[in-house]
């Protein structure tokens, strides 16, 4: 068995001054650092009085999970002669937030539209988003299932 360390470092960038002395009176805007990459600017959800215009956890989460899957699928279709030329997905997520303000996800689906290099390729290429799937480190991190609706078109 191997293991995998990653750090990153989060600094709250929201204080207006006062701190936490009002909930309305400080930002939820962060910086998330890590080390030789580009930073990420981030916020809460604007439901949560954040910033639109920033990265939110729950972006983060739901991108977490569609690139994990999409790294996955990408190298199970190079080991399986699936030649992909194009891939995007759209992804959605459900969260519920109870009365009391705590809250969680109960799913997320990928809907990933790949293009491959013939039609030779199709219905192999379907195949390896579900063993994408059972290998995402992310999908199997979470209590939920990871929905998938792949559409795999040939290239023109």
């Amino acid at each position: 068995m191997k293991t995998h360390n990653y750090q990153a470092t989060i600094e709250w960038t929201g204080n207006k001054g006062t701190g936490t002395d009002n909930y309305k009176n400080y930002e939820r805007d962060h910086r998330i650092s890590i080390e030789n990459k580009v930073h990420i600017l981030g916020s809460s959800d604007p439901a949560f009085r954040g910033d639109k215009t920033k990265h939110n956890p729950e972006d983060m989460f739901i991108s977490s999970l569609f690139s994990c899957h999409m790294l996955w699928y990408l190298h199970f279709c190079s080991v399986n002669n699936i030649i992909v030329v194009a891939y995007t997905n759209h992804v959605t997520g459900l969260m519920i937030e109870e009365v009391d303000g705590k809250g969680k996800f109960t799913e997320v689906t990928l809907n990933p539209t790949v293009v491959v290099a013939n039609k030779d390729m199709v219905e192999k290429a379907k195949e390896l988003h579900h063993k994408a799937n059972e290998y995402c480190f992310i999908a199997n991190s979470v209590n939920f299932l990871v929905k998938h609706n792949p559409n795999v078109m040939v290239r023109e």
